[in-house]
């Protein structure tokens, strides 16, 4: 180790981050953009210091060495050649071509780590925007419940100019149910930046998304994120993005990833902590000289991927996507197709790049660049626009769901008195335009012609299709959340998710008692920052995680963060009690008031408020014990003998707002979550009750 110590003291303060990790655990490296970036501009390891460096520790690790490279050598063609699948006779003849002038480069990250707020300051800083203009906050986040939420929950192009040089940048989503987006978009772009926050460094997200940028061959360039945050802690987020490298099995060119050290908010970027420049240059040096530039076929068949649609008024549908090779031109002949399958004839008709945060109108696109067209009004994510000799590109493949629930036709008394569109033929027309876009959810049909299963990544994937129903006028209703289970010969497998808690060192016994409890194994737990924030890692089967949001919410005063991301699927871990309370039903229709609340509130926490409409078997608060309660709350004081001033002694607790998140949540096996474009509320499923539904 004397050594390594000495190895690691000489090198230079441009050496890149993971020599000197690779250093110490005695594993050579290569720097795939060493020969591009100058020492001013970039951490890269110098090639007379490397050779050393593999020299002095390739005896001890030779078959290593000889495996990677023998990897190295296959990802490497793989990523150099990305035009695949073109008919053999055009490849020979077709000159391969390296587009200097752009790079084509992703953000991922997880949740919350920085990605919209840095996009902001790359196009703010590329003078996207007039200097008059007003600009939203976290610009590309332009869906209303994008912006309520603050999460980015669809992939958005936009494009910047630096130094003459046209940068494509994609916006990925960070939660991990919405991962069918990154999926999609990875195949768009050469390299990403993988943005890690300065304290809490790697989480879930994180890892998923690194291990699809690693396995494509994507260059990566880390970006350490919100380095001005208060209890910043640089070197410990370095060591754990490269342990989380090497468990991802990342070849050594990978591994020796290019660190830029940055701040969104501020809009400041530098290669050392204590050096920042005052603008993001030093990022958009990095990009230029590290992610590697389209090398395509200019002269080949056209073949582009379609892997996002648009809809517009006027246009109709837009298809977007990058052109493999060849070119484009407006009014140009083609072909749709997907492999193994007969193509159809069509033709484009406009055809725009994004320019500057500006969806532009040209006339051509050459290979390498990311456009968008209209003209094909029946075209499909994953089918490849060509022209006659290419063949089809592979479509695009995404994980399997692992959560389903079910969307029904309103059923309760106060049906159709809110929503616009209510019929079964409504509800299916709709999902079934979702699927054209929302590779990661499925449909079928349920038990009933008025039943559809619905199947996505998590609660919050379906529910966020059920926010933007429910605000285009829909009204029906959902079942709770079920996990799909698989049954093989060893006998029923059911999902299990790394479950990720930041929590205060005080609370950290009630999250574990509560983690515990849902059959989770614990699989880390960090001793506490100076910020006294614990992290807590379990794994635990999906069904544990259903409403357990809330609880942990509860037990840490609203200072607990959970993160999770799917993980494998293993063996039926048991019964798990997601709640043990019951639920008070309302007794009778009619109108809560005041006097028959004071009385209700004494059973438990109540979900409404003197003046709501209530009906028969809606639920109406959380009971304190087991089982359901009955209660009336429309119940209204006789006139008899009134004494004028006894109503203003009443004091009534503040009932509890069930959001659609919380109301999922809330469900049990005979709960439904009545949802219209005014309300959401939560009834019992009158199928699964006799008497109630013989009265409805």
């Amino acid at each position: 180790m004397a050594n390594v110590s000495q190895t690691m003291s000489s090198l230079s303060t441009s050496t890149s981050y993971s020599v000197l990790k690779n250093a110490s655990r005695q594993k050579p490296a290569s720097v795939p953009c060493a020969s591009k970036v100058n020492s001013k501009s970039s951490k890269v390891f110098s090639t007379t210091s490397k050779s050393n460096l593999i020299k002095q520790y390739s005896d001890s690790h030779a078959v290593l060495v000889g495996r990677q490279s023998q990897r190295n050598s296959s990802r490497c063609e793989a990523q150099n050649n990305q035009v695949t699948a073109v008919a053999v006779d055009a490849v020979e003849e077709a000159e391969m071509v390296v587009r200097e002038d752009l790079r084509n480069v992703a953000i991922i990250a997880h949740v919350d780590h920085g990605k919209t707020t840095l996009v902001d300051a790359m196009l703010s800083q590329s003078k996207v925007f007039r200097d008059n203009e007003v600009v939203a906050e976290r610009v590309m986040d332009s869906n209303d419940i994008e912006r309520e939420r603050g999460i980015t929950i669809l992939s958005k192009n936009t494009a910047v100019t630096y130094k003459g040089n046209k940068i494509n940048i994609v916006d990925t989503p960070g939660h991990a149910d919405f991962g069918g987006e990154v999926e999609r978009v990875l195949n768009m772009v050469d390299g990403v930046l993988l943005l890690v926050d300065a304290v809490e460094g790697p989480m879930p997200q994180t890892r998923f998304v690194l291990k699809k940028a690693l396995a494509l061959g994507k260059t990566v360039v880390v970006v350490v994120n919100k380095i001005d945050r208060p209890g910043s802690r640089p070197e410990y987020v370095l060591d754990n993005t490269f342990d989380l490298f090497v468990e991802l099995e990342a070849t050594d060119e990978q591994c020796d990833f290019p660190l830029v050290y940055a701040s969104g908010i501020a809009g400041i970027a530098g290669m050392e902590v204590d050096k920042m420049a005052d603008t993001l240059e030093p990022l958009f040096d990095v990009i230029m000289n590290c992610v590697p530039a389209p090398k395509v076929a200019l002269d080949a068949p056209l073949q582009m991927l379609v892997t996002n649609l648009d809809y517009d008024e006027h246009k109709g549908r837009i298809g977007l996507g990058r052109i493999n090779a060849g070119r484009v031109t407006q009014k140009m002949n083609v072909q749709v197709g997907i492999p193994d399958e007969a193509s159809r004839n069509a033709k484009v008709g406009e055809l725009f790049v994004y320019n500057n945060f500006i969806r532009t109108n040209v006339e051509e696109v050459s290979a390498g660049d990311i456009c968008a067209f209209s003209g094909i009004g029946d075209v499909m994510i994953g089918e490849t626009i060509m022209s006659t000799g290419a063949v089809p590109l592979p479509t695009i493949e995404v994980e399997e769901p692992t959560l389903r629930m079910t969307f029904q036709v309103n059923t309760s008394p106060f049906c159709g008195q809110e929503g616009k569109f209510v019929t079964s033929r409504n509800i299916r027309a709709r999902l079934m335009r979702e699927l054209e876009r929302n590779l990661a959810l499925t449909v079928e049909d349920g038990e009933t012609a008025d039943q559809f299963i619905v199947s996505g990544r998590g609660a919050l994937h379906i529910t966020i299709l059920i926010e933007n129903m429910r605000r285009e006028g829909y009204e029906f209703c959902v079942g709770p959340p079920n996990v799909i289970l698989k049954k093989t010969d060893h006998g029923t497998l059911e999902p299990f998710e790394e479950a990720v808690v930041e929590v205060a060192e005080d609370y950290s016994g009630a999250v574990i008692d509560l983690l515990s409890s849902r059959k989770g194994m614990m699989l880390e737990m960090n001793s506490c920052d100076t910020q006294g924030q614990c992290i807590v890692k379990y794994k635990i089967p999906t069904r544990g995680l259903i409403g357990l949001r809330n609880q942990i919410l509860t037990a840490t005063r609203g200072t607990g963060i959970l993160n999770t991301i799917f993980l494998e699927y293993g063996p039926w871990a048991g019964e798990i009690k997601s709640r043990e309370n019951g639920s008070l039903i309302a007794y009778d229709t009619g109108s809560v008031t005041a006097y028959s609340l004071f009385s209700a509130q004494e059973r438990g926490q109540m979900f409404v408020k003197p003046g709501d409409q209530v009906y028969e078997g809606m639920v109406v608060g959380l009971y304190q014990r087991q089982g359901d309660l009955k209660v009336n709350v429309a119940k209204k004081k006789a006139m008899t003998n009134v004494r004028s001033n006894k109503d203003a002694t009443m004091v009534l607790n503040e009932p509890k707002t069930m959001s659609l998140d919380d109301a999922v949540e809330y469900l049990n096996g005979d709960e439904l979550v009545e949802v219209t474009p005014l309300s959401i509320r939560i009834l019992k499923n009158p199928k699964m009750d006799p008497k109630l539904m013989r009265r409805q």
